[in-house]
């Protein structure tokens, strides 16, 4: 049974089912705290705080589209993530060539409708980073994001029926997607792996071929974040003064609640801010709580921020984090550019090549390769790659004039190994045959004495002219 058999098999698979969606053990555990009804979410009494699930969808919800470090931060990542392009790469004995394309490209040219590489490669980054897997499908000539929280790998030995993912031998078959999710009703679809192309670029410890994302090592930053973010609501709210302790003077539970009802108009609210206080005969106010200075709240912000960012692979500074700005120079931002570019941008793009040439017809010798020469972003990159091809340039004709191969030169320098060098026997600048012969003059068969030569240690003597009797 081949492959897309077997999976068929398995989607065909008839199970006892009841009419409630079918839920995970985590989102059932979300049930007791925070949970989304009409796309609002909310929390119960009971909870301390809101908390963010793992899932595909509490992750969007909870942390991309309510966060404001996690959205600048995906949106730096992505932004310049789709600015990428693809071409075809010549390997040449191992070595990288010369880009060059074909009309093999086209599907990741126009992916879908009106759709761009830049879209396609947004969608990727935007599901890799909420769920830690993106899925691409074939289809023909376009080529189809699907939804990570519906999509399925499905995993074995082909040939087994009972072999597990984790089998020594096992491999990736297939995937299974179903529209609308697990509680939608409708049958998956099955795609073979070749149809498929699989973007994961943190791969998750605990599971054999799904990755993991970046934001499920710090939920717990960016829901102090969230919190912080309410503190700070909370205190303009609430007058934007401390909190204080106010000490009524009253036996009758009716002018007390009165009392306060008064308070609380006159007092509360940004409105009220900076108001004089006045307090009755047995009426005191004790301050009690602490203002944003004197909690030092940039501080305790700005570290929670910088926490989301350095997990997000982007440098503070080019996110526009507080403490990132504090130190914000021109060398500084041109550093952490670098740093952006080589350390996050490139191997995410290099990895979503590899992806891609799954579904793509790669020409024999070459490889699928990204092409970020036309990034503004990393123009300087590229002038310190002109810098590098210069003093490459220079080691080359150094070595050509010193009598090595021109051909095993070239290949010396670009690959790092100078044992390729083979020499021509061939020496000086001129590259002339080493010889013994005496030196000769500008004219034919005019001999040029040697200092000396005469016999009367006269070195200034000149030679006889070309033709002339001697």
């Amino acid at each position: 049974m081949n492959a897309r058999g077997l999976m068929r098999r398995i989607a065909g698979v008839e199970k006892e089912r009841s009419d409630w969606p079918v839920i995970s053990m985590q989102q059932w555990a979300d049930m007791f705290n925070p949970f989304m009804s009409a796309g609002m979410q909310y929390t119960l009494p009971t909870a301390k705080q809101e908390s963010i699930g793992w899932e595909f969808q509490s992750l969007a919800r909870a942390a991309y589209k309510t966060n404001g470090p996690v959205f600048a931060c995906m949106l730096v990542r992505m932004l310049l993530f789709c600015e990428a392009r693809f071409q075809f790469r010549q390997l040449r004995d191992g070595r990288p060539g010369d880009l060059f394309g074909t009309q093999a490209l086209q599907p990741l040219e126009t992916p879908w409708s009106g759709a761009t590489t830049g879209d396609m490669l947004a969608r990727a980054i935007q599901y890799a980073d909420l769920s830690g897997n993106a899925y691409l499908a074939r289809r023909g000539q376009r080529i189809v994001p699907l939804r990570p929280d519906w999509t399925w790998i499905v995993g074995g030995v082909p040939g087994s029926r009972e072999s597990t993912v984790w089998d020594i031998d096992a491999e990736v078959i297939g995937y299974l997607y179903q529209p609308g999710g697990p509680g939608a009703g409708r049958d998956p679809i099955p795609l073979a792996a070749n149809e498929v192309a699989h973007f994961a670029p943190i791969p998750d410890p605990e599971a054999r071929f799904r990755g993991m994302s970046w934001l499920a090592p710090i939920v717990r930053e960016v829901m102090g974040d969230k919190a912080a973010t309410e503190h700070k609501l909370m205190f303009f709210e609430n007058g934007a003064t401390p909190q204080m302790v106010v000490n009524i003077n009253a036996d009758d539970l009716k002018k007390f609640t009165d009392w306060i009802t008064m308070f609380r108009e006159q007092h509360e609210g940004a409105s009220n801010a900076y108001k004089t206080l006045f307090l009755g005969a047995g009426h005191s106010a004790t301050v009690v709580g602490k203002d944003l200075e004197q909690v030092d709240f940039k501080r305790v912000q700005g570290a929670g921020e910088t926490r989301i960012a350095a997990a997000a692979g982007v440098p503070p500074i080019l996110v526009g984090l507080s403490e990132g700005l504090e130190s914000a120079t021109y060398s500084n931002y041109g550093m952490a550019r670098r740093r952006f570019a080589d350390g996050t941008m490139r191997p995410l793009w290099r990895n979503m090549a590899g992806s891609l040439a799954r579904i793509i017809d790669v020409p024999g010798g070459a490889e699928l390769w990204y092409d970020d020469r036309d990034i503004a972003f990393i123009k300087e990159d590229q002038k310190d790659g002109a810098d590098v091809q210069f003093t490459q340039a220079q080691t080359i004709r150094q070595l050509v004039d010193a009598g090595y191969d021109s051909d095993s030169v070239v290949s010396a320098v670009t690959s790092g190994d100078f044992s390729k060098l083979v020499h021509t026997g061939l020496f000086s600048v001129q590259l002339q045959p080493a010889s013994k012969t005496p030196k000769q003059g500008l004219f034919t068969g005019t001999a040029v004495p040697e200092p000396g030569a005469n016999g009367n240690g006269n070195n200034n003597q000149q030679p006889a002219a070309a033709g002339a009797a001697k």
